[in-house]
């Protein structure tokens, strides 16, 4: 790491790939992982078998049998990173479609892609009857890739516009929501059961099996986001001056909304679709970092509302373990109240002027 002088204080992460960030937004980013690994750490200590830091340190370095390591390693340990791991691909997903769509509300959960995810991971437990981890993972994110092909190619006209796209992709998330109902209500009871507790987004019973591979996936798809941090910049200042800076707009936002709908359907495979994460995470760390819609801060947050959802989900009702999904959709809910009463409060102001 080094720093920039290029006129504001900014610091170049060089490795693994090259990233700028102003000083601000690298000291939000590092004090929020820095929460991510204690709330980490404190994730693997408690529990019905209760584990001292010490343990889990020797546990993790390989030095621990017996119970200690099959608690530890086993079966806590893939829970927090996947909830590490999936937290940081949906914050990014949502940065770059807020930063795309130049709207708070351009989230993958608003605009249908983790609804088209669903529907994919639907059509293989319903209509195949497997619950075949590979097969489920391939429909959900065959799903989300096929919801982002129809959404962007109904938005375009000549170029696809942020307003456009997400009109668009309410529209399609509607008509997805009322087809996934139409499955459920069509199907044997206890299929549709198992799959509507698996829609509401789960962490519970997840396994190295499982997180291993997705993680890698999802970690090589951020570090590809995290390289189109420039374009996605220069967009952000309009099509006109990112054409003049040399971008070429098109194909730069259909590579920028790929990754990021493979970057919701991922997570999305592994423990369903989990609202409201992609939506607030990259509003609340621009509101820390005091940046634009940088991808690393947002990816934090993202990481640290999904540990600490599903850390809550354990711990708030003693024997009792929630679906994390539900307490981000808590949570998630008072926030969209919030948001849209602070657009319209700014609406208001600004039609007042």
């Amino acid at each position: 790491m080094r720093p920039v002088q290029a006129g504001r204080r900014e610091w170049a992460v060089t490795w693994p790939i090259k990233i700028r960030l102003g000083v601000k937004a690298l000291l939000a980013t590092l004090a929020m992982l820095g929460i991510v690994i204690a709330l980490g750490v404190l994730s693997l200590m408690v529990g019905t078998m209760p584990v001292s830091v010490a343990d889990v340190f020797r546990a993790i370095m390989g030095h621990a049998e017996g119970m200690v390591r099959t608690v530890v390693v086993e079966w806590r340990l893939p829970r927090a990173v996947a909830a590490m791991v999936f937290g940081a691909a949906l914050g990014a997903s949502g940065a770059i479609f807020q930063s795309l769509t130049k709207n708070p509300l351009g989230s993958p959960d608003i605009i249908g892609f983790s609804s088209g995810s669903y529907t994919g991971a639907l059509l293989v437990l319903l209509g195949t009857g497997t619950v075949s981890f590979a097969a489920v993972a391939s429909g959900a994110i065959l799903g989300g890739i096929g919801t982002a092909v129809i959404v962007y190619a109904l938005a375009f006209r000549g170029g696809s516009k942020g307003f456009r796209l997400i009109i668009v992709g309410i529209g399609i998330s509607a008509m997805l929501g009322s087809f996934n109902s139409m499955l459920l209500l069509r199907s044997d009871p206890d299929a549709a059961f198992a799959a509507a507790a698996w829609g509401v987004g789960s962490l519970n019973g997840v396994s190295w099996e499982q997180v291993l591979p997705a993680s890698v996936v999802a970690v090589v798809l951020l570090l590809g986001a995290m390289l189109q941090t420039r374009p996605l910049r220069e967009m952000e200042l309009g099509d006109d001056t990112a054409k003049a800076h040399g971008v070429a707009v098109e194909k730069s936002r259909f590579l920028l909304i790929a990754t990021a709908v493979a970057l919701t359907a991922v997570p999305t495979a592994v423990m369903g679709p989990v609202s409201f994460v992609a939506l607030a995470a990259p509003q609340m760390a621009k509101r820390l970092a005091g940046a634009s819609h940088s991808l690393m801060p947002a990816a934090a947050m993202g990481a640290l509302m999904m540990l600490g959802a599903d850390f809550a989900a354990q711990r708030l009702i003693r024997g009792t373990v929630f679906p994390v999904g539900v307490v981000t959709l808590s949570l998630g809910g008072l926030y969209l109240v919030w948001l849209l009463f602070m657009q319209a409060r700014k609406n208001g102001s600004g039609s007042g002027k």
